[in-house]
């Protein structure tokens, strides 16, 4: 049994995760660390519009960069490399414009990238997701994968938790800390009302990472030149083991029917004037609709 703590002093006891694939931190004298990160449309100032399809934003014009998310889980990679030594390995789902948020990956510090790119890939959802990035993992020696817990176009999270269970091994999700051990790794995970859980995962495992549990670096300039030298890996249907009906619409269990601005219901009304005009307005409107 391992203790859990939140910050309020509350202590659970929850059972330890059990592996059940060989492969112990111990035995290797390299640690090998897979990172899922997802090439995303930058939103938060943007003016979006829905697409001729009515199935999807239009991207035209939308600038894209690494999925929040998947940036904290990077830099926690680098950061476990430069303490234990090891491989760093930046894997995506996505088009050749991933290659730009692949390559700020390498210059940050990951060693290898992969683009799984192919046509019948497009409209996957988080399911289908998770069983492409599996077909390429699966062969792919590892000790720890680290994912976003979220991600900001979709907002699905569930890529994570799927993939560990597609790989039979133990994950955790909502994570702010990783400490590693020989077979295992102690991780705080986030909780509602300023809680966290403190569980002991036994490796390998896939984490999904929560944002604030470190604060990414800048890219340098020798980093960036040194990323445009290294090879990116390209990987389509054919060399994975899956099928047409794995991927895409078919594969998937979430199927985007519409996508809409929802309409204004309700107009906020702004009251200027003297406090006594204000006061005076403000009554008027509470008769008009019978509140006094």
């Amino acid at each position: 049994m391992v203790n859990r703590k939140g910050k309020k002093g509350k202590s659970i006891n929850v059972n330890k995760v059990e592996s059940r694939q060989n492969g112990k931190l111990g035995e290797n004298k390299q640690l090998d660390i897979i990172v899922c990160i997802k090439h995303v449309p930058e939103t938060a100032e943007a003016e979006l519009k829905i697409s001729a399809t009515g199935k999807a934003v239009e991207k035209t014009g939308l600038v894209f960069d690494i999925n929040e998310w998947d940036d904290y889980a990077l830099e926690e990679a680098v950061r476990l490399k430069e303490k234990f030594g090891g491989t760093v390995t930046a894997i995506t789902v996505g088009s050749e414009d991933s290659d730009s948020t692949l390559r700020k990956c390498l210059a940050r510090g990951a060693d290898k990238a992969i683009r799984l790119t192919d046509p019948k890939f497009e409209d996957s959802d988080a399911y289908a997701t998770a069983k492409i990035l599996y077909s390429a993992i699966k062969n792919t020696p590892f000790n720890v994968i680290l994912t976003g817990t979220l991600a900001g176009d979709d907002g699905y999270s569930m890529v994570g938790p799927i993939l560990a269970e597609m790989l039979k091994i133990p994950h955790a999700t909502m994570v702010k800390k990783i400490e590693l051990r020989a077979e295992t790794a102690k991780v705080n995970r986030e909780l509602e009302g300023s809680l966290e859980e403190i569980v002991e995962v036994k490796l390998p495992a896939v984490f999904s990472v929560q944002t604030g549990i470190n604060e990414p670096r800048y890219v340098s300039i020798m980093g960036i030149r040194k990323a445009m030298q290294k090879e990116v890996k390209v990987m389509g249907l054919a060399s994975t083991s899956l099928g047409e009906t794995d991927v895409g619409s078919a594969g998937s269990w979430i199927r985007i029917e519409k996508m809409y601005v929802p309409p204004v219901e309700k107009q906020a009304e702004f009251i200027r004037g003297t406090p006594e005009e204000m006061v005076a307005k403000i009554a008027e409107i509470l008769k008009a609709r019978g509140l006094i």
